[in-house]
C-alpha cells in the first residue's frame, strides 16, 4: 500500500459558531490542500471533518500517517474510544451519549479501509504543515464571519 501523510486542523469562532477545516495530503513529493467550512458548527466537528475529507480524497486503501493537534480526534482513534462508543450504541462509559456519532461513524468506516497511524502535534507551534492547515481552516471560517472570501 502507498503511504500518505496527512495534516489536518479545524477552527471555530464561538462553539458553536462559524467554522472551517483544512487538510494537507502528501504523497510522492506532491501536496494537495483541501478546505471547507460550515456556518454553524463546533470546533470538534471541524476537526473530525478535516480528517474525514482527507481520507475520503484517497482513491485506494493507503497507510496514512495522520497529524493533528486535536486530542479529541487523536485519542478517540488511537486509544479505541470511538470504536467502543460505536459498539455501545454511541454511549460513553459514563452512559452519556457520545457527541458527533454521525461523523465518528464515517471516520471509523474510513479507518477500516485505511491503515491510520495517529500523531498528535502541538497546535500553533513549530509544525509548519499544521500551521498551514490552521490558516486554511481560519480562512474558511472567516468566509462565514465576514461573508467574504479571505486570502489563504
Amino acid at each position: 500500500m502507498k503511504t500518505v501523510t496527512i495534516y489536518t486542523d479545524g477552527a471555530c469562532s464561538g462553539n458553536p459558531g462559524p467554522g472551517g477545516w483544512g487538510a494537507i495530503l502528501e504523497y510522492g513529493g506532491k501536496e494537495k490542500e483541501l478546505s471547507g467550512g460550515e456556518a454553524q458548527t463546533t470546533n470538534n466537528r471541524m476537526e473530525l471533518t478535516a480528517v474525514i475529507a482527507a481520507l475520503e480524497a484517497l482513491k485506494e486503501p493507503c497507510v496514512v500517517e495522520l497529524y493533528s493537534d486535536s486530542k479529541y480526534v487523536m485519542d478517540a482513534l488511537s486509544l479505541g474510544w470511538a470504536k467502543s462508543w460505536r459498539l455501545k450504541g454511541w454511549k460513553k462509559p459514563d452512559k452519556k451519549p457520545a457527541l458527533n456519532p454521525d461523523l465518528w461513524d464515517r471516520l471509523l468506516t474510513l479507518c477500516d479501509r485505511h491503515e491510520v497511524h495517529c500523531h498528535w502535534v502541538k497546535g500553533h507551534a513549530e509544525n509548519e504543515k499544521n500551521n498551514r492547515c490552521d490558516k486554511l481552516a481560519v480562512a474558511e471560517r472567516e468566509k462565514f464571519v465576514t461573508g467574504e472570501e479571505q486570502p489563504t
